[in-house]
């Protein structure tokens, strides 16, 4: 049987052309990244890309639109897949989690961080 450990992303965007991103600290892997997380045991995928941007940003999202998948193996040889989301849909006030501090980001700028 194999292992797998399910996580996701979401691109938050806004109609000004920006893109909602997270600077991670802390983790294994720091830097510039989509709010997401860890898929939990019994939970849907919209249902934790939902929860992860809330928690990690104060912002209800709906309707996130799957637009890619990730996949690859871990050293322990479980198969890691990141399923990516978007959406334009959004409500709430903007807050950093402990995770890391949330802002609004040019789309055009993104690919300079």
């Amino acid at each position: 049987m194999e292992n797998a450990v399910f996580t996701m992303l979401c691109m938050v965007y806004d109609d000004n052309d920006r893109i909602l991103v997270q600077r991670r600290r802390g983790t294994s892997w720091d830097g510039l990244a989509f709010p997401g997380g860890h898929v939990e045991r019994g939970e849907s995928f919209v249902k934790s890309v939902t929860r992860e941007v809330y928690e990690e940003t104060g912002y209800r999202i709906k309707n996130p639109v799957l637009c890619g998948v990730k996949q690859f193996q871990t050293e322990c040889g479980a198969r890691y897949i990141v399923l990516l989301y978007k959406t334009g849909e959004f409500s709430g006030r903007l807050r950093s989690s402990d995770e890391g501090e949330v802002f609004w980001i040019a789309r055009e700028s993104l690919a300079d961080n």
